[in-house]
């Protein structure tokens, strides 16, 4: 049976080999496998539209999502690098006031020059030791508050630790300024004093909650990837 010239669009075309769908439709799937259009999902792929598979959940059942810093620990951490800061600048103040003492110290010196040196040599070397130790003590504060967020239980101990000496500190410098008070040297740098050792206990006691409490445990436990 003759179909005519097959390159004529108009004309009657052959029909299609047995096994093989015509133009435009789609193929037909083996046997035993469901058949895939255009418009479904192809398998083990999600289609258009359709939510991709959730990432699985990493060791203990936690999700790949980092932990939220809480407000305590972060009000911590910017304590500490203030005081640290401050210690800074209070050390280079000492190293400063020292050096100037001494020179001071030795232009004064009368017919007992060699006396005179000598002890303002000794008080120089006093105060660089000082002004060393108060600079070395604010790397404590700094460097804790730098690894806060990325610390373990460690770095907790050391903040705490560094809370509960600077609460002590600021507990017995208060108890001295009220001694003082009572006996009415210098009322006025008695009284400033005393404020500032309030600021100094209240900001130590802050560090002190904000690391101790529930919260910051179990930030400090989190699994780190």
């Amino acid at each position: 049976m003759s179909f005519g010239d097959p390159n004529n669009p108009y004309g009657q075309q052959p029909p299609a080999p047995q096994g093989q769908p015509g133009y435009g439709y789609p193929q037909q799937a083996p046997q035993g496998v469901p058949a895939q259009g255009y418009g479904y999902p192809q398998q083990g792929q999600p289609g258009y539209g359709y939510p991709n598979q959730a990432y699985p959940a990493g060791p203990g059942g936690y999700s790949g999502a980092q932990t939220p810093m809480p407000g305590g620990v972060k009000a911590a951490r910017v304590i500490l690098f203030v005081v640290g800061g401050l210690q800074i600048l209070g050390g280079i103040l000492v190293l400063l006031g020292g050096a100037l003492f001494a020179s001071a110290f030795s232009e004064s010196s009368g017919s007992s020059a060699t006396d005179s040196s000598e002890l303002a040599g000794a008080l120089a070397t006093g105060v660089v030791i000082g002004g060393v130790v108060v600079l070395g003590l604010a790397l404590w504060p700094i460097l804790t508050a730098a690894k806060l967020s990325k610390g373990r239980g460690g770095v907790r101990v050391s903040g705490i630790v560094y809370g509960s000496l600077m609460t002590l500190f600021s507990a017995g410098g208060l108890i001295l300024n009220l001694t003082a008070l009572s006996s009415d040297a210098a009322a006025g740098g008695v009284v400033f004093s005393m404020v500032l050792g309030v600021i100094q206990l209240g900001l130590a006691l802050w560090v002190l909650v904000g690391l101790a409490n529930s919260a910051a445990g179990a930030y400090f436990r989190r699994p780190q990837y």
